[in-house]
C-alpha cells in the first residue's frame, strides 16, 4: 500500500529536502529511467507545483535517483514549464502537458492537466482551477517487486537490520568510522537508529546522516531516532517540546499536529528521516515506570486523537512515523528495559483500550509500529524455557507470531512496517539467545530487527535459518517489499550525485530550533500546566522585601530560575542525597514568606510517602501554612502529600515547562490544563478524576 507522497509542492521555488545526498558511480545501463511520480500508488499533493524526480532503475531491480544529465521538456509550455531540475510551475492557463525526461537513453513522462475543479464550492475553500497529475501505467513502474527479484539472501537480511553504533572502541560515534562504514557494506544494512551520543549538534549531525546515506550500497538507508519530545528526546540542539501527557492535558489536536511538524521539520532537515515515535499506549496504570508521561494520557480515544494528529504532523515533512509500543506497554508495573512486563487482559478489552489508537493510526495510514517486549498471555499461551534460570515463560509479543502476524496484519488488517523495539533489552536477553531471538521475532512477522546483539551472529543466523526452512523466504521477501515501499512512499532513495553539503547544513541550522517552532514548544506548555487544588495559595504576591524558599531535588535549579524571573529573592534548598532536614534548612524556611515545592519522581518508591524526600517534604507542609507543590515530571506525585496547600502538575522538565508554571505560580497566565489521567489515592480510590483541573476563575 502507498500512501501520501513524502513531500509538499509549491510553485517553482520550493527547494525540497530529501534523505541526506550519496553517491555512486556513474554508469551505462539497460535499465531504465522513470518518473517517481509514476510508481503505482504514489500520491502527490499539488498545491501551485510540482517537483518531479527520476529513478534510474539499473539491470539487476534496484533503483537510485538520477538528477544530473537530465533533460526536462514540457509539450505544451502554455499550460507548465519546466526546469532543469523538474520543478513545473503552472502558468494558470487550462490545457494539459505532458512532462518529460530523459537521460539520453532512456525517456519517461507524465501528464498535467490544468482545469476546473469539479468539488469546487463558493467560500468553501476550494479552488476553481487545479492542477492534476496523470500517471502512466505500465510494468515498467512495479519497480519494487523488481528490485525483490534481483536481491541476494544476504541482501534481503541485510535491509532488515537496524543496527545502533552509539560507540565504538569506548569512543561516542559522532563521525563516520572506517569500521562502520565496512560494516553497512558488508551487511547491506537497510537502516540504522542514532542516539544522543551520535547527534551532538547540527551540522555534525548532518554530516553524520550524509555519510550513512553515502556508504549505503544500494538502496537509500532508513536513518532513525527516539525523538519523541518530553523525556525521550535525543537531538542535544533544536527545539525541547514538553511531551504527550503534556500535549494530552492541553486537549489540543492542532497543538499535537503542530508538535509533530516541528519535530519533522527539523528531523528532516537534517536527513533523519524516520522517527521511533509516536508513543500511544495507553498509560492507563500510575505504576507504570517507563511510559508514563510518554503516553498522551489514559483515555483511548484521546491518544488515538493525539497520536493521529502527531502522526499527520510528521508524515507531512516526509518523516515516516512509528507508533509503539504493540499491542501496549501502558497497563504495566515493569521496565522491559530490565525485565519481562505482563499485560493480564484478554483480546475484547484489548481491542476496546490498548489496541484502539493503533488501529485509529494504522487506518489513518501509519507507516510503521513497533512491537513491545511484554506478555499478553490471554492471546498467546505459548511458553519457552528462559535461559536466565530455566523457568517457563510467557513469549512476548515482540517474538508472538500469534501477536504480530494472526493480531496485527490478520485482526486489525495493518501492511505496513513491523519493528522490534531494542532487541538488547533485558526482557529479551535475560530470557533468549539473541540469534534465538532474532528468528524467533521475523519468524513472528517483524520485518525489521532494531538493535540485534551481535550483528555478524544474527545475520549468519538468520541466513541458516532460512537455509534450514525454519524462516520462510517467501515472507523474507513480504518483509522487505514492505521496507521498500516504505522508502520509496517516504521518498528515501540513493542519490548518485551528491548535493551541496553547505546548503544543507545551512537550511538545517535556520529549521532547528527557529522562532517558530520555540513558539510552539512554549504554547504547549502554557497550556498543559494542570492546577489541581488552591486553597487560596496562588497566585503569589510576594512584596519586594519578601523572600519566596523553593525546594526540591533533581531539576531544582530549573524551577529557582524560572521563580526568579518573577521575584528576585529566592532561596534554594536542595535535599538531594538528604534523609532529613538540615538545621540551616529548617530555619531559612520557617522565615520565608512563601514556600514552593518542586518534586521529581519517576516510579512508584520515589513517590511512596515512606520515601525519605517525601517524608522531608511532608515535614515542611507541617511547619508551613501555605505551601505550593509542583510536580515536575508526574502528576501523581501528590499521592505522597494529599495535603498540600496548592498543586501543579507540568509534566516534563523542560525550560518551557518552568517558564509556563513560573507563569502560573505568580497569576500571568491562567492554567487550562486538565488531568490526562486518573490519580488515584493509597487506599485504591480516586484522588483526582481524569479531566480534573481548575482555575483562578
Amino acid at each position: 500500500m502507498m500512501k501520501k507522497a513524502a513531500f509538499s509542492l509549491l510553485a517553482g521555488t520550493m527547494l525540497i529536502t530529501h534523505a541526506a545526498p550519496a553517491a555512486v558511480a556513474s554508469e551505462e545501463t539497460d535499465g531504465d529511467l522513470i518518473l517517481y511520480q509514476n510508481v503505482p500508488g504514489v500520491e502527490t499533493d499539488l498545491e501551485e507545483g510540482l517537483d518531479l524526480r527520476a529513478l534510474a532503475v539499473h539491470e539487476d531491480g534496484h533503483f537510485t535517483e538520477r538528477s544530473d544529465g537530465l533533460e526536462w521538456d514540457s509539450t505544451n509550455e502554455n499550460v507548465a514549464v519546466v526546469d532543469e531540475t523538474g520543478v513545473v510551475e503552472m502558468t494558470g492557463q487550462r490545457g494539459r502537458t505532458f512532462i518529460s525526461v530523459t537521460d539520453g537513453n532512456h525517456t519517461d513522462r507524465i501528464a498535467v492537466d490544468y482545469k476546473p475543479n469539479p468539488d469546487a464550492r463558493e467560500g468553501g475553500g476550494k479552488p476553481p482551477v487545479e492542477a492534476q497529475l496523470v500517471p502512466q501505467s505500465g510494468e515498467r513502474y512495479d519497480i519494487i517487486d523488481g528490485a525483490v527479484d534481483g536481491m541476494t539472501l544476504e541482501e534481503k537480511v541485510g535491509q532488515m537490520m537496524m543496527p545502533d553504533f552509539r560507540h565504538y572502541d569506548g569512543q561516542e560515534v559522532t563521525e563516520m568510522l572506517p569500521e562502520i562504514e565496512q560494516l553497512v557494506e558488508d551487511y547491506h544494512l537497510g537502516g540504522v537508529i542514532l542516539f544522543a551520543e551520535n547527534v551532538v549538534e547540527t551540522e555534525q549531525t548532518y554530516e553524520l546522516v550524509a555519510d550513512y546515506q553515502e556508504a549505503a550500497e544500494k538502496f537509500g538507508m532508513l536513518v532513525t531516532i527516539d525523538q519523541e519530545g518530553g523525556i525521550v528526546t535525543r537531538l542535544q540542539t533544536g527545539t525541547d517540546l514538553p511531551g504527550n501527557m503534556a500535549l494530552g492535558a492541553t486537549r489540543d489536536l492542532d497543538l499535537a499536529e503542530a508538535a509533530g511538524d516541528v519535530i519533522g521539520a527539523e528531523l528532516s532537515s537534517l536527513g533523519i528521516n524516520t522517527n521511533l515515535a509516536p508513543v500511544v499506549d495507553v498509560n492507563n496504570n500510575p505504576d507504570n515506570p517507563v511510559i508514563g508521561v510518554r503516553s498522551f494520557g489514559e483515555d483511548p480515544q484521546l491518544v488515538a486523537d493525539m497520536g493521529v494528529s502527531y502522526i499527520d504532523g510528521l508524515q507531512q515533512n516526509g518523516i515516516a512515523a512509528t507508533a509503539k509500543h504493540f499491542p501496549g506497554h501502558g497497563d504495566t508495573a515493569v521496565d522491559s528495559h530490565l525485565g519481562l512486563p505482563e499485560v493480564p487482559h484478554d483480546l475484547d478489552r484489548l481491542l476496546d483500550v490498548e489496541l484502539y489508537p493503533f488501529q485509529q493510526a494504522m487506518d489513518a495510514g501509519l507507516d510503521a509500529v513497533m512491537t513491545a517486549h511484554v506478555t499478553f498471555p490471554e492471546i498467546d499461551g505459548d511458553k519457552a524455557i528462559s535461559e536466565k534460570d530455566g523457568t517457563e515463560i510467557s513469549i512476548p509479543a515482540t517474538l508472538s507470531r500469534t501477536v504480530l502476524t494472526d493480531l496485527m496484519r490478520g485482526e486489525l488488517g495493518y501492511d505496513g512496517v513491523v519493528m522490534t523495539d531494542a532487541m538488547n533489552m533485558n526482557a529479551i536477553t535475560d530470557h533468549f539467545g539473541s540469534v534465538d531471538a532474532a528468528i524467533r521475532a521475523i519468524d513472528a512477522g517483524a520485518d525489521i530487527i532494531l538493535m540485534p546483539v551481535g550483528l555478524e551472529e544474527v545475520v549468519e543466523g538468520v541466513l541458516d535459518a532460512v537455509d534450514e526452512g525454519d524462516i520462510s523466504e517467501a515472507e523474507i521477501d513480504e518483509s522487505v517489499e514492505r521496507i521498500l515501499t516504505l522508502k520509496v512512499e517516504r521518498g528515501i532513495f540513493k542519490q548518485e550525485a551528491l548535493q551541496d553539503p553547505a546548503e544543507g547544513k545551512q537550511r538545517a541550522l535556520e529549521t532547528i530550533g527557529q522562532d517558530a517552532h520555540l513558539a510552539v514548544e512554549q504554547s504547549i506548555a502554557d497550556h498543559s500546566v494542570t492546577m489541581l487544588k488552591n486553597e487560596d495559595v496562588l497566585p503569589l504576591a510576594p512584596e519586594a522585601d519578601e523572600r519566596i524558599a523553593v525546594i526540591g531535588t533533581t531539576y531544582l535549579s530549573s524551577l529557582v530560575s524560572a521563580v526568579e524571573g518573577h521575584h528576585d529573592k529566592v532561596d534554594a534548598i536542595n535535599l538531594s542525597g538528604q534523609s532529613s532536614l538540615t538545621d540551616e534548612q529548617r530555619s531559612t524556611i520557617e522565615a520565608a514568606d512563601h514556600v514552593v515545592i518542586g518534586s521529581t519522581t519517576a516510579n512508584v518508591a520515589q513517590r511512596s510517602a515512606d520515601n525519605a524526600v517525601m517524608q522531608m517534604y511532608a515535614e515542611i507542609m507541617e511547619m508551613k501554612d501555605d505551601v505550593a507543590a509542583v510536580a515536575i515530571r508526574n502528576p501523581y506525585d501528590i499521592m505522597a502529600y494529599p495535603d498540600v496547600d496548592a498543586y501543579l502538575a507540568q509534566y516534563g522538565f523542560r525550560g518551557a515547562s518552568f517558564r509556563a508554571t513560573a507563569d502560573v505560580l505568580f497569576g500571568e497566565t491562567n492554567p487550562t490544563g486538565t488531568l490526562p489521567v486518573t490519580i488515584p489515592n493509597p487506599d485504591g480510590g480516586v484522588l483526582y478524576e481524569y479531566g480534573s483541573g481548575i482555575s483562578f476563575d
